[in-house]
């Protein structure tokens, strides 16, 4: 349950990206640089913390000990989780998009067998059941979404997303099983941004060509979002993702703590950026992620109780 806890809270301070980067998006500065800065804004503060914690020699170490893995999980885990995500608030707004990120739940159970060869390992069953209530409200949204937009503009939104939502968590768990417990958090998240650098200096001189440079307020609102979101949140989902990384239908109730995102995101919107109201389907759709949600911490929950009470039964035996 503390792990489901932690990863509500680092829902809450993943929706500010979702409000950011549409307000950003809104004010017509450009998706390449809200994805870049903040990564490139990232960087300083965690060498800070992991550098104040003496810290950052074993991440380099490992790093240099395993060069391509590490570019290559950090390039999918940052890159095409974050990139992608952000060229969609183009043709949606926030709210939207974070339901529809939401399919991230359902990608890291499909993902579990193949994560790790070496050690056998299934499908959580009863996770992606739990996990289709939240397709299901994703295909309401998105159709109410389809009625007012053109279909072309449907999937410039839904695509990048589906790349995000399988991005995200293949990896992170691939980060996960190369360190092996080697590294805390903080230093796994600096060595991430660290190896993801190619990539986002790439978007960044992609962003300057094509747009020229950020100005101030896409500077400030990148900064707020490199603190919130990629230093808060992503410490926190991180660190509740490692707490039960050997229990994959905890780590699915983990994962599924992230449909919080789609009500903050929702809530902040309408208050900050006064959008139009989801319709009546929209609604129902949200519904159906949040039962989502709310199913895979009782599956969290039983497993966890479970798991408790086999020693004890077997003791008795």
């Amino acid at each position: 349950m503390k792990a489901i806890l932690i990863g509500i809270f680092a829902a809450l301070f993943f929706s500010v990206t979702f409000i950011l980067n549409r307000s950003m998006e809104l004010e017509g500065g450009s998706w390449a640089w809200s994805a870049s800065l903040r990564f490139l804004f990232m960087l300083p503060m965690l060498f800070i913390i992991v550098g104040y914690q003496q810290n950052v020699k074993p991440v380099l170490t490992h790093i240099r000990s395993h060069p391509w893995p590490w570019i290559l999980w950090s390039t999918v885990g940052f890159g095409l989780f974050y990139a992608p995500l952000t060229f969609a608030t183009i043709y949606g707004p926030g709210w939207l998009v974070a339901a529809t990120f939401q399919l991230t739940i359902i990608a890291g159970s499909i993902l579990v067998p193949l994560l790790n060869q070496k050690v056998k390992q299934r499908i959580p069953y009863r996770a992606v059941v739990i996990s289709f209530i939240i397709i299901v409200g994703v295909f309401f949204i998105q159709f109410e979404h389809a009625s007012a937009v053109s279909w072309l503009s449907v999937i410039l939104c839904v695509v990048p997303i589906l790349i995000s939502a399988f991005a995200y968590p293949l990896g992170n768990r691939k980060m996960m099983l190369m360190v092996k417990g080697e590294l805390n958090t903080f230093q796994r998240i600096l060595g991430m941004t660290i190896a993801s650098m190619p990539f986002w200096i790439f978007l960044s001189v992609f962003g300057f060509l094509s747009h020229g440079a950020p100005d101030s307020s896409q500077l400030v609102q990148t900064f707020i979002v490199a603190i919130s979101s990629g230093i808060i949140a992503t410490a926190l989902f991180f660190y509740a993702t490692e707490q039960v990384q050997h229990d994959n239908h905890k780590l699915a109730g983990v994962e599924a703590t992230q449909s919080g995102e789609v009500i903050f995101v929702l809530g902040g919107e309408l208050l900050f950026l006064s959008v139009p109201m989801p319709g009546a389907l929209s609604y129902i759709g949200i519904s159906f992620v949040i039962i989502g949600m709310i199913l895979h911490s009782l599956l969290s929950i039983i497993s966890d109780r479970k798991q408790k009470w086999t020693p004890k039964k077997a003791g008795i035996n």
